[in-house]
């Protein structure tokens, strides 16, 4: 088994039942959710929208490999409505973004797949969420 943080935003819509969706369909379809954040609603982080952000992080046990992973949180992503994926740094509003922020002490970097994912050190609603679930070491 392997030990996965997910980071979950959205900014349309019933934006806390587009994150409980997700949630319920990361632990269906990836593995046991282990730990969940607090919801926290932040503004938008690298574009303009009217729309502010409800963000959430998730502890997940799975037997997915990374690249599977990666496959099934963007069908979930998919399926949950999302139609557009931010793409050189041209973000968007979106009704689910799922990314992959560390995967058990990998470290990967291939054009579909970067981990620990590469910009979660700058953005503070991913780091906040995140921080509440990890475990702490003395």
């Amino acid at each position: 088994m392997h030990i996965v943080y997910l980071s979950l935003g959205t900014n349309l819509g019933d934006k806390e039942q587009n994150l409980l969706s997700a949630i319920t369909e990361i632990d269906r379809r990836i593995g046991s959710v282990r730990a969940q954040s607090a919801f926290l609603s932040t503004e938008p982080w690298g574009f303009e929208s009217e729309h502010t952000f409800l963000n959430a992080a998730v502890c997940v046990e799975t037997e997915l490999s990374p690249n599977a992973l990666l496959h099934a949180t963007q069908q979930i992503e998919r399926d949950m409505g999302r139609t557009q994926k931010s793409v050189d740094g041209k973000y968007h509003d979106r009704i689910i973004d799922i990314d992959i922020l560390l995967y058990d002490d990998l470290h990967i970097n291939t054009k579909k797949l970067t981990i620990p994912h590469p910009r979660m050190y700058e953005r503070d609603f991913v780091l906040i969420p995140l921080r509440e679930i990890l475990p702490q070491k003395n």
